[in-house]
């Protein structure tokens, strides 16, 4: 069986997903919706369930969502997804068809126009790779950090691989078995990384640097809200987004300490050789240092 988990905070395309998600699979499923700080209603369902977290006014965020999802679920595999996404037919028995103990699986993603309910055909290709950027490449910009870039040449000159390595992703879509969740995930950190970003971060490198595999799978695809400047659509109220977003620059430090210092990082830029990351170890100390000074961080300071 594979458990979809959806963390909610917005009705608008909730019961679109659910529908194509239990439409669209071949093999037995069950939908886990997991309502943080809202109160909602969708279509009773005999493999839907919902469970509820946080109040109105306090959400417990994402993470805890996703936590608190797999906490109950029965599946052999599990699948995260946003709640604004439409699925390939047969997802779920393509996923699993090239999945292992130790491999984390991301589908071809495409743009969604979900007034629609279709892929937004504009010229663009599918995204298939990801790739980490350098987290100081405007030196000084807060605004930078350890986040996940669209890799389209590498689209281009490996289109004939169905199957390949994937540095990182976009976090709206993922696919693992049960046992690399209880083994090397074991929970998502909420505590280091705040309540939301850095999700693609924390589980691909996990999952790498324990000796796993994270991997583009483009025999199946899913298609993304394609938002825009309509922000990240998981309903934040302005006092919670104040709040996420201090989370956010806490988890933004401490993905970069976290990672960069790791022993297998060398290796892991050494493998996909990302742009921007030319000598990095030459350099990192000195930009991390004029990064922290502009928020009054010394690079020192023990990130808990």
């Amino acid at each position: 069986m594979l458990s979809v988990i959806i963390p909610h905070r917005s009705d608008q395309y909730l019961q679109r997903t659910i529908d194509d998600l239990l439409e669209k699979a071949e093999g037995e499923i069950e939908v886990i919706v997991v309502a943080d700080g809202v109160r909602t209603k969708v279509n009773d369902h005999p493999k839907v369930r919902i469970i509820y977290q946080g109040t109105v006014h306090e959400h417990k965020g994402m993470r805890a969502g996703i936590n608190a999802g797999v906490s109950i679920s029965r599946g052999e595999y599990i699948m995260k997804v946003d709640e604004h996404v439409m699925m390939d037919k047969g997802y779920d028995v393509k996923l699993i068809a090239d999945c292992d103990d130790k491999t984390l699986v991301v589908p071809r993603r495409y743009r969604l126009d979900a007034e629609k309910w279709e892929i937004i055909e504009d010229g663009r290709p599918p995204i298939d790779y990801m790739v980490l950027d350098y987290p100081f490449q405007r030196p000084g910009d807060k605004t930078c950090g350890l986040h996940g870039a669209e890799d389209r040449e590498s689209h281009y000159s490996k289109k004939d691989i169905l199957i390949d390595d994937l540095m990182t992703m976009q976090g709206s879509c993922w696919f693992m078995s049960r046992k690399l969740w209880d083994n090397v995930i074991k929970e998502m950190d909420d505590e280091n990384y705040g309540t939301f970003t850095q999700e693609a971060q924390e589980l691909c490198n996990k999952v790498w640097f324990s000796g796993g595999r994270c991997i583009v799978n483009k025999k199946t695809w899913y298609a993304h809200w394609h938002k825009g400047s309509k922000g990240k659509g998981y309903g934040f109220s302005n006092e919670q987004y104040k709040k996420h977003m201090e989370g956010t620059e806490k988890g933004r430090r401490f993905c970069i300490e976290h990672w960069t210092k790791h022993e297998k990082f060398p290796w892991f830029i050494d493998k996909f050789k990302p742009q921007g990351w030319e000598n990095w170890q030459e350099r990192i100390e000195v930009d991390k240092a004029r990064d922290y000074s502009v928020i009054g961080q010394s690079p020192e300071a023990k990130i808990k």
